[in-house]
């Protein structure tokens, strides 16, 4: 395999040149001499070099329900209208969803995604012929047939030899998964070092019910069970006491932030401040496209940040390099991937981005123009372990992926009249 050199580019503002040789990192320096077989990238100085981002959760297939029941109460949209819809999907459907979900997150600058959804092991070869990084769960859920369960066997076996694939478990919710099942769940992870993703707090009722049921919050309670670990990605987290904070942060749990998500059910907003003043790591992530509508971490981002400081009062909060840390850092060191920083010998995962974007001329502040500003016409070029998952804004199978989904929207339309 050849290697790639960046020449040209921008890296802190300051022009650089950049080796990549297989799928790390070899050399950053003023000039970097091209040698014989070179894959040359000439940014000519109008490209910045950034790293990519880390999506912490996310229903990727979901792509193909977007625009599919609006502006409902999550219980009443979720329970008697995106589940029957779901019920409808063949694995081939969302092996066909994830990859429009791929496409949606190379162009908007994403390397990999948190997922939880049906047909995992459908998804796993959507992944992989993307050339993208995933994490993808094992799904449980209260009074599915014994099709989950051959699906997730399927998944786990399958991704045994794959280089960015990994499998986490994810129940989908304690108001959904019952308690023998979550600690079988932790039972299981103590033989296979899995991972765990379930979404947590992410409504008043959700945390009340569990204070009826339990007499303990749903973090209390899924600590209790031995849940909360530094291995535990917890989806939302709207709803947070002071003491499950300390938890969290006790254990070196992640937090998945959805922000966009929480603001279109009206979850609630999520208090990034106090969880980052507790010690708690924070991750971004965008949800499924039904509850967002895209999954544009630049949107995310700038969302998050917004939100921080309505919630706190203080414009100074959520600010954009910690915002920024999110979305980029934090993911990545859940995922288990020595990225989230152009640095010698971390991965190469990077961004380049055209300063020639009207959002990004002024250059004051590349990571603020990002946060706040940045759409994802910004992003010229996207690299995933050391291969351009887009390049000079082309992805190939990019049109053959949405006709694809197209059709399968349309037979959606039909069995839901």
């Amino acid at each position: 395999m050849n290697d790639i050199l960046l020449k040209d580019v921008l890296l802190d503002a300051q022009q650089v040149s950049i080796r990549i040789t297989g799928n790390r990192i070899a050399a950053i320096a003023p000039e970097i001499q091209a040698q014989n077989g070179d894959d040359i990238f000439d940014g000519k100085g109008k490209f910045a070099v950034l790293p990519p981002f880390y999506n912490a959760h996310n229903h990727a297939a979901m792509t193909l329900l977007r625009g599919f029941a609006e502006d409902m109460e999550l219980f009443d949209w979720l329970s008697n209208h995106i589940w029957p819809a779901e019920a409808k999907l063949t694995a081939e459907d969302i092996y066909i969803g994830t990859k429009l979900a791929a496409l949606e997150m190379i162009r908007s600058g994403t390397v990999w995604f948190n997922d939880s959804y049906w047909h995992p092991e459908a998804a796993l070869r959507a992944v992989e012929e993307t050339g993208m990084r995933a994490t993808l769960g094992m799904l449980y859920l209260n009074g599915v047939s014994s099709d989950a369960a051959d699906a997730n066997a399927k998944l786990a076996n399958a991704a045994k030899n794959s280089e960015l694939v990994t499998v986490s478990h994810t129940p989908h919710a304690i108001y959904t998964v019952d308690k023998p099942t979550l600690q079988n769940i932790a039972r299981m992870m103590e033989s296979d070092g899995r991972q765990l993703h379930i979404h947590v707090s992410e409504t008043a009722k959700e945390v009340a019910d569990c204070q009826k049921e339990h007499g303990m919050t749903p973090v209390e309670y899924l600590d209790s069970l031995g849940l909360i670990s530094e291995r535990a990605m917890l989806a939302h987290c709207v709803h947070l006491t002071d003491h499950d904070r300390e938890i969290i942060a006790a254990r070196g749990a992640y937090i998945a932030h959805n922000p966009v998500s929480n603001m279109k059910l009206c979850s609630g907003l999520f208090d990034f401040e106090a969880a980052r003043a507790a010690g708690c790591r924070i991750a971004i992530g965008t949800d499924g496209t039904s509850s967002n509508n895209n999954l544009s971490m630049l949107d995310e981002m700038k969302c998050a940040a917004l939100t921080a400081k309505v919630t706190s009062g203080k414009p100074t909060a959520g600010r954009n390099r910690d915002i920024f840390h999110a979305a980029t850092v934090t993911g990545a060191e859940f995922a288990g991937i020595n990225a989230g920083k152009i640095a010698v010998g971390k991965a190469a995962d990077l961004l380049l981005v055209n300063m020639d974007s009207i959002a990004l001329s002024a250059g004051h502040d590349l990571l603020a123009d990002m946060v706040y500003a940045a759409g994802s016409e910004v992003i010229d070029s996207v690299m995933c372990n050391g291969k351009f998952l887009m390049r000079r804004r082309i992805i190939n199978g990019e049109a053959e992926t949405i006709a694809a989904a197209q059709e399968v929207c349309k037979k959606i339309r039909l069995a839901v009249k």
